[in-house]
Protein backbone atom coordinates (compact mmCIF):
# COMPACT_ATOMS: atom_id res chain seq x y z
CA UNK A 1 0.00 0.00 0.00
CA UNK A 2 2.68 2.04 0.71
CA UNK A 3 4.67 1.57 -2.86
CA UNK A 4 1.21 2.51 -4.66
CA UNK A 5 0.35 5.29 -2.55
CA UNK A 6 4.04 6.63 -3.61
CA UNK A 7 3.43 5.61 -6.83
CA UNK A 8 0.39 8.46 -6.66
CA UNK A 9 2.09 11.18 -5.15
CA UNK A 10 4.89 10.62 -7.91
CA UNK A 11 2.38 10.86 -11.05
CA UNK A 12 0.63 13.63 -9.18
CA UNK A 13 3.39 15.79 -8.83
CA UNK A 14 4.66 14.66 -12.40
CA UNK A 15 1.26 15.75 -13.65
CA UNK A 16 1.56 19.38 -11.51
CA UNK A 17 5.46 20.33 -13.20
CA UNK A 18 3.91 21.23 -16.80
CA UNK A 19 0.97 23.12 -14.87
CA UNK A 20 3.66 25.14 -13.23
CA UNK A 21 5.77 26.09 -15.76
CA UNK A 22 3.41 26.74 -17.41
CA UNK A 23 1.99 29.17 -14.79
CA UNK A 24 5.48 30.69 -15.05
CA UNK A 25 5.56 31.20 -18.52
CA UNK A 26 2.20 33.14 -18.58
CA UNK A 27 3.21 35.21 -15.58
CA UNK A 28 6.57 36.34 -17.28
CA UNK A 29 4.41 36.81 -20.43
CA UNK A 30 1.93 39.03 -18.27
CA UNK A 31 4.92 41.05 -16.42
CA UNK A 32 6.48 41.69 -20.45
CA UNK A 33 2.91 42.86 -20.89
CA UNK A 34 2.54 45.13 -18.39
CA UNK A 35 5.86 46.43 -19.05
CA UNK A 36 5.17 47.42 -22.30
CA UNK A 37 2.11 49.09 -22.15
CA UNK A 38 3.69 51.01 -19.17
CA UNK A 39 6.44 51.85 -22.25
CA UNK A 40 3.47 52.72 -24.35
CA UNK A 41 2.26 55.01 -21.91
CA UNK A 42 5.07 56.54 -21.55
CA UNK A 43 5.53 57.06 -24.96
CA UNK A 44 2.33 58.38 -25.67
CA UNK A 45 3.18 61.49 -22.94
CA UNK A 46 2.70 65.11 -23.41
CA UNK A 47 5.83 67.50 -23.56
CA UNK A 48 5.34 69.75 -21.65
CA UNK A 49 8.44 73.35 -21.31
CA UNK A 50 9.63 73.88 -17.90
CA UNK A 51 11.95 76.89 -16.88
CA UNK A 52 14.41 74.40 -15.01
CA UNK A 53 14.81 72.45 -12.34
CA UNK A 54 15.93 73.90 -8.50
CA UNK A 55 16.63 77.15 -6.67
CA UNK A 56 15.62 78.99 -10.10
CA UNK A 57 12.47 77.04 -11.16
CA UNK A 58 10.18 74.15 -9.91
CA UNK A 59 11.17 72.25 -7.34
CA UNK A 60 12.66 69.42 -7.13
CA UNK A 61 10.18 67.93 -4.37
CA UNK A 62 7.05 68.47 -7.36
CA UNK A 63 8.62 67.10 -10.04
CA UNK A 64 7.32 64.20 -9.67
CA UNK A 65 3.51 65.37 -10.26
CA UNK A 66 4.25 66.50 -13.49
CA UNK A 67 6.39 63.80 -14.77
CA UNK A 68 3.68 61.37 -13.57
CA UNK A 69 1.79 62.86 -16.99
CA UNK A 70 4.30 64.58 -19.06
CA UNK A 71 7.77 64.45 -20.50
CA UNK A 72 9.30 67.42 -19.25
CA UNK A 73 11.98 69.19 -20.88
CA UNK A 74 14.08 72.40 -19.78
CA UNK A 75 13.91 75.51 -21.42
CA UNK A 76 18.00 75.40 -21.81
CA UNK A 77 17.76 71.89 -23.43
CA UNK A 78 14.85 73.48 -25.37
CA UNK A 79 17.00 76.19 -26.67
CA UNK A 80 20.09 74.10 -27.72
CA UNK A 81 17.60 72.94 -30.85
CA UNK A 82 14.15 74.78 -30.71
CA UNK A 83 13.38 72.77 -34.16
CA UNK A 84 13.83 69.37 -32.85
CA UNK A 85 11.83 69.80 -29.76
CA UNK A 86 9.67 72.84 -30.54
CA UNK A 87 6.80 70.78 -32.38
CA UNK A 88 6.51 68.15 -29.26
CA UNK A 89 5.97 70.48 -27.12
CA UNK A 90 1.87 71.40 -25.90
CA UNK A 91 1.87 72.52 -22.77
CA UNK A 92 4.19 75.60 -21.09
CA UNK A 93 4.62 75.49 -17.33
CA UNK A 94 5.25 78.95 -16.71
CA UNK A 95 6.09 78.85 -12.77
CA UNK A 96 7.39 82.38 -11.36
CA UNK A 97 6.84 84.20 -15.10
CA UNK A 98 9.50 82.05 -16.48
CA UNK A 99 9.69 80.90 -19.59
CA UNK A 100 8.25 84.12 -20.74
CA UNK A 101 5.29 83.91 -23.53
CA UNK A 102 7.51 86.21 -25.65
CA UNK A 103 6.95 86.24 -29.33
CA UNK A 104 10.66 84.28 -30.09
CA UNK A 105 9.76 81.66 -28.15
CA UNK A 106 5.84 81.38 -28.80
CA UNK A 107 7.00 81.17 -32.42
CA UNK A 108 9.12 77.80 -31.86
CA UNK A 109 5.95 76.17 -30.45
CA UNK A 110 3.45 75.23 -33.25
CA UNK A 111 1.85 72.36 -31.34
CA UNK A 112 1.93 74.35 -28.34
CA UNK A 113 -2.48 74.56 -26.42
CA UNK A 114 -1.92 75.76 -23.21
CA UNK A 115 0.21 78.28 -20.87
CA UNK A 116 -0.57 77.45 -17.20
CA UNK A 117 0.45 80.03 -14.85
CA UNK A 118 1.32 78.70 -11.40
CA UNK A 119 -0.97 81.25 -9.03
CA UNK A 120 -3.75 83.74 -10.03
CA UNK A 121 -1.94 87.01 -11.20
CA UNK A 122 -1.51 86.58 -15.01
CA UNK A 123 -0.57 90.92 -15.15
CA UNK A 124 2.34 89.47 -17.37
CA UNK A 125 0.98 87.50 -19.64
CA UNK A 126 -1.05 89.08 -22.91
CA UNK A 127 -3.80 86.71 -23.12
CA UNK A 128 -5.33 88.33 -26.44
CA UNK A 129 -1.70 87.67 -28.08
CA UNK A 130 -1.50 84.32 -26.40
CA UNK A 131 -4.88 83.83 -27.56
CA UNK A 132 -4.18 84.44 -31.20
CA UNK A 133 -1.67 81.56 -31.65
CA UNK A 134 -4.83 79.59 -30.71
CA UNK A 135 -2.97 79.00 -27.25
CA UNK A 136 -5.16 78.99 -24.26
CA UNK A 137 -4.27 80.22 -20.64
CA UNK A 138 -5.24 79.11 -17.11
CA UNK A 139 -4.37 80.28 -13.89
CA UNK A 140 -4.74 78.48 -10.59
CA UNK A 141 -7.43 80.30 -8.42
CA UNK A 142 -8.67 79.19 -4.85
CA UNK A 143 -5.57 77.44 -3.74
CA UNK A 144 -3.59 80.03 -3.34
CA UNK A 145 -5.84 82.12 -0.83
CA UNK A 146 -4.90 80.43 2.54
CA UNK A 147 -1.41 80.79 2.02
CA UNK A 148 -1.31 84.17 1.12
CA UNK A 149 -3.95 85.60 3.78
CA UNK A 150 -1.43 83.71 6.40
CA UNK A 151 1.90 85.92 4.92
CA UNK A 152 -0.68 89.30 5.26
CA UNK A 153 -1.67 88.61 8.77
CA UNK A 154 2.78 87.40 9.85
CA UNK A 155 3.55 90.66 8.35
CA UNK A 156 0.59 93.28 9.61
CA UNK A 157 1.29 91.42 13.16
CA UNK A 158 5.52 91.42 12.97
CA UNK A 159 5.47 94.58 12.10
CA UNK A 160 2.64 95.97 14.71
CA UNK A 161 4.94 93.76 17.55
CA UNK A 162 8.50 94.69 16.16
CA UNK A 163 9.34 91.12 16.05
CA UNK A 164 12.08 91.63 13.61
CA UNK A 165 13.74 94.21 15.40
CA UNK A 166 13.50 92.06 18.78
CA UNK A 167 14.99 89.11 16.89
CA UNK A 168 18.14 91.82 15.76
CA UNK A 169 18.57 92.86 19.34
CA UNK A 170 18.23 89.70 20.56
CA UNK A 171 21.06 87.56 18.66
CA UNK A 172 23.17 91.07 18.14
CA UNK A 173 26.78 90.17 20.17
CA UNK A 174 26.83 93.63 21.32
CA UNK A 175 23.14 93.08 23.37
CA UNK A 176 24.09 93.41 27.30
CA UNK A 177 20.21 93.91 28.41
CA UNK A 178 16.80 93.98 26.81
CA UNK A 179 15.55 97.14 25.96
CA UNK A 180 12.01 98.31 27.21
CA UNK A 181 11.76 100.62 24.89
CA UNK A 182 10.84 98.74 21.86
CA UNK A 183 7.24 99.33 21.84
CA UNK A 184 4.82 97.86 19.06
CA UNK A 185 1.08 99.32 18.55
CA UNK A 186 -2.04 97.21 19.52
CA UNK A 187 -3.15 94.91 17.29
CA UNK A 188 -6.46 93.52 18.96
CA UNK A 189 -9.25 95.83 18.60
CA UNK A 190 -7.70 97.79 16.40
CA UNK A 191 -9.40 99.09 12.74
CA UNK A 192 -8.74 97.05 9.81
CA UNK A 193 -9.36 98.24 6.28
CA UNK A 194 -8.69 95.27 3.48
CA UNK A 195 -8.71 96.68 -0.35
CA UNK A 196 -9.72 93.98 -2.22
CA UNK A 197 -12.58 91.44 -0.90
CA UNK A 198 -12.16 88.71 -3.03
CA UNK A 199 -11.06 85.10 -2.02
CA UNK A 200 -7.78 85.91 -0.40
CA UNK A 201 -9.04 89.50 1.14
CA UNK A 202 -12.06 87.37 2.71
CA UNK A 203 -9.53 85.10 4.11
CA UNK A 204 -7.81 88.28 5.84
CA UNK A 205 -11.04 88.72 7.07
CA UNK A 206 -11.63 85.23 8.73
CA UNK A 207 -8.46 85.61 10.56
CA UNK A 208 -8.32 89.25 11.81
CA UNK A 209 -11.73 88.54 13.51
CA UNK A 210 -9.87 85.94 15.81
CA UNK A 211 -8.42 89.49 16.91
CA UNK A 212 -11.76 91.16 17.43
CA UNK A 213 -10.34 93.86 14.69
CA UNK A 214 -13.19 96.41 13.43
CA UNK A 215 -13.08 95.43 9.97
CA UNK A 216 -13.95 97.86 6.91
CA UNK A 217 -13.28 96.49 3.06
CA UNK A 218 -13.16 98.58 -0.03
CA UNK A 219 -13.95 96.26 -3.50
CA UNK A 220 -15.71 96.87 -6.83
CA UNK A 221 -18.52 95.10 -6.09
CA UNK A 222 -20.15 94.64 -2.85
CA UNK A 223 -20.32 91.01 -1.22
CA UNK A 224 -23.65 89.93 0.15
CA UNK A 225 -24.91 90.53 3.28
CA UNK A 226 -24.35 87.39 4.78
CA UNK A 227 -20.69 87.51 3.65
CA UNK A 228 -20.10 90.37 5.62
CA UNK A 229 -22.11 89.30 8.94
CA UNK A 230 -20.12 86.05 8.81
CA UNK A 231 -16.63 88.18 9.42
CA UNK A 232 -18.38 91.26 10.78
CA UNK A 233 -17.07 93.55 8.42
CA UNK A 234 -18.17 97.01 6.69
CA UNK A 235 -18.23 97.99 3.24
CA UNK A 236 -16.87 101.44 2.39
CA UNK A 237 -17.96 102.57 -0.76
CA UNK A 238 -15.35 105.12 -1.17
CA UNK A 239 -11.72 104.34 -0.83
CA UNK A 240 -11.10 107.39 1.09
CA UNK A 241 -13.15 106.54 3.95
CA UNK A 242 -11.43 103.31 4.08
CA UNK A 243 -8.05 104.81 4.45
CA UNK A 244 -8.88 107.83 6.80
CA UNK A 245 -10.44 105.16 9.33
CA UNK A 246 -8.17 102.14 9.10
CA UNK A 247 -5.11 101.59 11.69
CA UNK A 248 -3.93 98.47 9.17
CA UNK A 249 -4.78 98.55 5.54
CA UNK A 250 -4.21 95.74 3.30
CA UNK A 251 -3.73 95.76 -0.24
CA UNK A 252 -4.82 92.27 -2.06
CA UNK A 253 -6.23 93.41 -5.86
CA UNK A 254 -5.02 91.99 -8.97
CA UNK A 255 -2.57 94.47 -10.91
CA UNK A 256 -4.87 95.98 -13.63
CA UNK A 257 -4.51 99.60 -15.41
CA UNK A 258 -7.17 100.71 -12.97
CA UNK A 259 -5.13 98.90 -10.15
CA UNK A 260 -1.78 100.18 -11.13
CA UNK A 261 -0.25 103.49 -8.63
CA UNK A 262 -3.93 102.65 -6.74
CA UNK A 263 -1.74 103.81 -3.28
CA UNK A 264 -0.03 106.88 -4.14
CA UNK A 265 0.98 110.25 -2.43
CA UNK A 266 -2.98 111.13 -2.14
CA UNK A 267 -4.16 107.82 -0.73
CA UNK A 268 -0.80 107.90 1.73
CA UNK A 269 -1.85 111.21 3.08
CA UNK A 270 -5.25 110.23 3.90
CA UNK A 271 -3.96 107.29 6.28
CA UNK A 272 -3.50 107.98 10.07
CA UNK A 273 0.14 109.19 11.23
CA UNK A 274 -0.14 105.69 13.18
CA UNK A 275 -1.52 103.51 10.54
CA UNK A 276 0.80 100.49 8.76
CA UNK A 277 0.65 99.75 4.81
CA UNK A 278 0.89 96.12 4.26
CA UNK A 279 1.20 95.23 0.16
CA UNK A 280 0.32 91.25 -1.03
CA UNK A 281 -0.74 92.05 -3.70
CA UNK A 282 1.78 93.45 -6.70
CA UNK A 283 4.38 95.88 -6.38
CA UNK A 284 3.41 98.09 -8.90
CA UNK A 285 -0.23 98.85 -6.94
CA UNK A 286 1.96 101.20 -4.75
CA UNK A 287 3.86 104.06 -6.05
CA UNK A 288 6.92 103.12 -4.20
CA UNK A 289 8.64 106.62 -4.27
CA UNK A 290 5.35 108.10 -2.98
CA UNK A 291 5.69 105.09 -0.07
CA UNK A 292 9.27 106.58 0.59
CA UNK A 293 8.79 109.81 1.51
CA UNK A 294 5.27 108.55 3.76
CA UNK A 295 7.76 106.53 5.45
CA UNK A 296 10.72 109.45 6.23
CA UNK A 297 8.12 112.16 6.60
CA UNK A 298 6.38 110.43 9.19
CA UNK A 299 2.76 110.37 6.66
CA UNK A 300 2.41 106.68 7.89
CA UNK A 301 4.00 104.41 10.72
CA UNK A 302 4.56 101.28 8.18
CA UNK A 303 4.63 99.23 5.81
CA UNK A 304 4.86 95.71 5.32
CA UNK A 305 5.78 94.45 1.98
CA UNK A 306 5.68 91.42 0.00
CA UNK A 307 5.82 91.92 -3.06
CA UNK A 308 7.78 95.13 -4.29
CA UNK A 309 8.62 96.29 -8.30
CA UNK A 310 11.07 95.17 -9.54
CA UNK A 311 11.84 91.96 -7.51
CA UNK A 312 14.29 92.14 -5.65
CA UNK A 313 14.71 95.95 -5.48
CA UNK A 314 18.00 97.34 -6.63
CA UNK A 315 20.39 96.94 -3.50
CA UNK A 316 20.86 101.03 -3.35
CA UNK A 317 16.50 101.57 -3.38
CA UNK A 318 16.21 103.88 -0.51
CA UNK A 319 13.07 101.10 0.83
CA UNK A 320 16.05 98.85 1.71
CA UNK A 321 17.83 101.76 4.49
CA UNK A 322 14.16 102.76 6.27
CA UNK A 323 13.99 101.56 9.68
CA UNK A 324 10.19 101.14 9.75
CA UNK A 325 9.79 98.81 6.58
CA UNK A 326 9.63 94.86 6.40
CA UNK A 327 10.02 93.58 2.94
CA UNK A 328 10.09 89.68 2.56
CA UNK A 329 10.47 88.14 -1.11
CA UNK A 330 7.23 87.55 -2.41
CA UNK A 331 6.58 84.53 -0.31
CA UNK A 332 3.47 84.39 0.10
CA UNK A 333 2.29 81.40 -1.59
CA UNK A 334 5.28 79.73 -0.25
CA UNK A 335 4.16 76.52 1.44
CA UNK A 336 5.12 73.20 0.57
CA UNK A 337 1.69 72.09 0.76
CA UNK A 338 0.26 75.25 -1.37
CA UNK A 339 2.97 74.58 -3.29
CA UNK A 340 1.74 71.16 -4.37
CA UNK A 341 -1.64 72.46 -5.04
CA UNK A 342 -0.17 74.67 -7.47
CA UNK A 343 1.00 72.04 -9.34
CA UNK A 344 -1.32 69.85 -9.48
CA UNK A 345 -4.38 72.10 -10.72
CA UNK A 346 -1.61 73.38 -13.59
CA UNK A 347 -0.79 70.13 -14.55
CA UNK A 348 -4.83 69.37 -14.36
CA UNK A 349 -5.44 72.33 -16.49
CA UNK A 350 -2.95 71.10 -19.13
CA UNK A 351 -4.24 67.77 -19.27
CA UNK A 352 -7.86 68.86 -20.30
CA UNK A 353 -6.41 71.17 -22.90
CA UNK A 354 -4.27 68.41 -24.60
CA UNK A 355 -7.36 66.24 -24.54
CA UNK A 356 -9.45 68.85 -25.98
CA UNK A 357 -11.84 69.27 -22.75
CA UNK A 358 -13.37 72.09 -21.07
CA UNK A 359 -10.60 73.41 -19.63
CA UNK A 360 -11.79 74.29 -15.52
CA UNK A 361 -9.29 77.54 -14.91
CA UNK A 362 -8.87 79.27 -18.72
CA UNK A 363 -8.54 82.88 -18.43
CA UNK A 364 -10.51 84.44 -20.61
CA UNK A 365 -9.17 87.24 -23.11
CA UNK A 366 -11.39 90.60 -21.88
Amino acid sequence: MQCLRHVRCVTKLRAAAPTSRLLKVTNLLRSASTLQQKKEMADNKPWVLISEVGDKGVHEDVVDIISQHFHIICLKEFLQNPALHGPKIQGLFMWYYSPAAEPSLMSCLPSLKVIANGGVGIDHLDVPYINSFGVKVTNTPGVVSDATADMAMALLLASARKVLEGHLISVDSKTTHVPKNLMGVEVTGSTLGIIGMGHIGYKVAQRSKGFNMRILYHNRNRRSIEDEQAVGASYCEKLDDLLKESDFVVVVVNLTPDTTGLISHRELSLMKPTATLVNVSRGLVVDQDALVKALMTGTIRAAALDVTHPEPLPRNHPLLTLPNVLITPHIGTNTRGTERKIVQMMVDNILAAVKGLAVPNEVKAK
